[in-house]
C-alpha cells in the first residue's frame, strides 16, 4: 500500500473536505458505507481500506492520493518537471533566476514532505552557490541534500557528496576534497553499487584535486577508468564534464592534439545543451591547451572568451580563476601591466578560503612580475604569500616549484641560507608526489 498520512489526519481531512462539500455523514457513506463508519473514520479511530479512502474521495470529487497524503493529485510530478525548468535556468547563464526557482520549489517540497524532491532543490540551490562562488553556503546546501538523502542507496548520494567535495576543493581544501571522492569511489567499487554515472562522475571530478596535489598518476587512472565507463552513461551533460577533466590529464601527459579533441567534444555537447556555465569552462581549458603548446594568440582569444561568459552570468569565483591564467597569458606576450592591473582587482575576489590555488597563482605571477622590475622586495613578498596559500592547500607540485623560485630569488640577493632553507622545502614536496598526502587508491572498477 502507498505511503499515506496517520488515521487522524486522515479523518480530520475527510471531515473538512465534507463540511466544505456541505455533505452529511451518511450522503458520503451512501451507497458502501454506514454513516457510523464515517463517524469512526473521522474521530481517527479506524485505518480505512484503501478501497474505502478511493470511494469516499470519489464522493468528494478529490484524488485518492490527496485524500491520503494531503497532497495535489501529481504534485511531484509536477515538482520534477519546474526542477528540470530552474536546472536550464542554471545551464542558461541565469544562476540568481535559478536560487529563486529552486527555493520556491524547496519551500513547496518540504510543506508537503517529498524528501527526494527537497534533495533535489538543495542541490541546485548548492549549485547555484557555487555559481557566484558561496562556497560555505554551497556545502551546506549540499550537505542538506546529502541528510535528506540519509536512507538512499549511495549511487543517490553521489551528487550531493560530490558537490559538498567540490566545495571544499574550490575551497583550498584538496586532501578532505580528495578523501571524500576517493571514499565514495570505494563504497561503490567494493559493494558493488556498480552505477556507471555515478562512477564518471566522481572520476571526473577527482581528476581536479589529483592534479593539483600532483598526484599525476592517479589523475590518469582516473581519466582511464572514466573513459572505460562513459559508453554506459547516457547523460550528456556528465559526459560533457567527463571530457573537460579528462582534457586535464592528456595535457599534462602532452597529448596535446587528443586534449583538444575531447574538449572538442565536451563542446558540442555544452552547446547542444545550451550550458553557458561549462562551455565557459571549455573556452577556459582550450585556452590553457593553446597557451601550453605556445600558442599565445589563441589562447588569450579563448581565455578572453570564457572570461566574458562568465561574468556576463556573475559567476564571480570561476571568472576570478580565469583572469589569472589570461594574466599568465598577457605577462607571456610582453603585456605585464595589463595583467598585472588584472591580477590586483582579482586578488579581493580569491582568499585561503575561496579560490586558494588560484589566489597563490595570481601571487606568484604578480611576483613574476615585480621581478622584471626589478622590485625584489614586492617580488619576495608576493612569493611567500603564494606559498603561505599553497602549503595550506597542499598544492605539492606547485609548492615544489615556487620554493625554486623563492630560492632562486633569495640567491639572486645574497642570501645563501635562506636560498638553501627555501630549496629544501621544494626538495621535501617534490618527493613522491601525490604520495605522501593520500591514502591507497580506491578500488577498481569492474571494467
Amino acid at each position: 500500500m502507498a505511503e499515506r498520512d496517520d488515521p487522524g489526519i486522515i479523518g480530520r481531512r475527510v471531515q473538512q473536505l465534507r463540511t466544505e462539500r456541505g455533505l452529511t455523514q451518511k450522503q458520503l457513506a451512501e451507497g458502501k458505507y454506514t454513516p457510523a463508519y464515517i463517524s469512526t473514520l473521522e474521530a481517527g479511530r479506524v485505518r480505512p481500506s484503501e478501497e474505502a479512502l478511493r470511494h469516499i474521495a470519489a464522493r468528494l470529487g478529490v484524488a485518492y492520493e490527496e485524500l491520503a497524503t494531503g497532497r495535489p493529485a501529481h504534485l511531484a510530478t509536477t515538482l520534477r518537471l519546474r526542477l528540470t525548468d530552474a536546472q536550464r535556468t542554471l545551464a542558461t547563464g541565469e544562476a540568481e533566476a535559478a536560487a529563486e526557482q529552486y527555493a520556491a520549489l524547496l519551500a513547496e517540497a518540504e510543506a508537503h514532505g517529498l524528501d527526494a524532491e527537497c534533495a533535489a532543490a538543495l542541490l541546485g540551490l548548492g549549485e547555484c552557490a557555487l555559481e557566484s562562488g558561496d562556497l560555505v553556503v554551497g556545502r551546506l546546501r549540499f550537505e542538506e541534500a546529502e541528510k535528506r538523502l540519509a536512507d538512499a542507496p549511495l549511487p543517490i548520494r553521489v551528487p550531493a557528496l560530490r558537490g559538498r567535495a567540490v566545495a571544499h576543493y574550490l575551497a583550498g581544501e584538496l586532501r578532505y576534497a580528495c578523501y571524500l571522492l576517493e571514499s565514495a569511489l570505494d563504497e561503490l567499487n567494493r559493494t558493488g553499487l556498480h552505477d556507471p554515472g555515478a562512477l564518471v562522475l566522481l572520476y571526473a571530478s577527482v581528476i581536479g584535486p589529483y592534479m593539483d596535489m600532483g598526484a599525476h598518476a592517479r589523475a590518469a587512472q582516473a581519466a582511464e577508468f572514466a573513459l572505460a565507463l562513459a559508453p554506459q552513461v547516457e547523460d550528456p551533460a556528465l559526459l560533457a564534464r567527463m571530457h573537460r577533466s579528462v582534457a586535464r590529464t592528456l595535457l599534462a601527459e602532452g597529448r596535446i592534439t587528443e586534449a583538444d579533441a575531447s574538449l572538442a567534444k565536451a563542446a558540442e555537447l555544452y552547446r547542444q545543451l545550451q550550458t553557458r556555465t561549462e562551455l565557459a569552462n571549455c573556452h577556459w581549458m582550450r585556452g590553457y591547451v593553446y597557451a601550453q603548446n605556445g600558442q599565445l594568440d589563441r589562447a588569450e582569444s579563448e581565455l578572453r572568451e570564457a572570461r566574458a561568459i562568465l561574468a556576463a552570468k556573475r559567476a564571480t569565483l570561476y571568472t576570478s580563476q580565469v583572469v589569472v591564467e589570461l594574466a599568465d597569458v598577457l605577462h607571456r606576450r610582453e603585456k605585464s601591466a595589463e595583467a598585472a592591473k588584472l591580477l590586483r582587482d582579482v586578488l579581493g575576489d580569491l582568499t585561503s578560503e575561496r579560490g586558494a590555488v588560484h589566489a597563490a597563482a595570481a601571487h606568484r605571477l604578480l611576483g613574476i612580475i615585480a621581478e622584471d622590475t626589478r622590485d625584489t622586495e614586492s617580488a619576495e613578498e608576493h612569493y611567500v604569500r603564494a606559498l603561505s596559500l599553497l602549503e595550506r592547500a597542499g598544492a605539492a607540485g606547485d609548492l615544489a616549484d615556487l620554493c625554486r623560485m623563492l630560492g632562486d630569488l633569495f640567491r639572486r640577493t645574497g642570501r645563501v641560507e635562506a636560498a638553501l632553507d627555501a630549496y629544501r622545502t621544494g626538495l621535501g614536496h617534490q618527493t613522491a608526489p601525490g604520495t605522501t598526502t593520500l591514502g591507497p587508491a580506491p578500488a577498481h572498477p569492474p571494467l
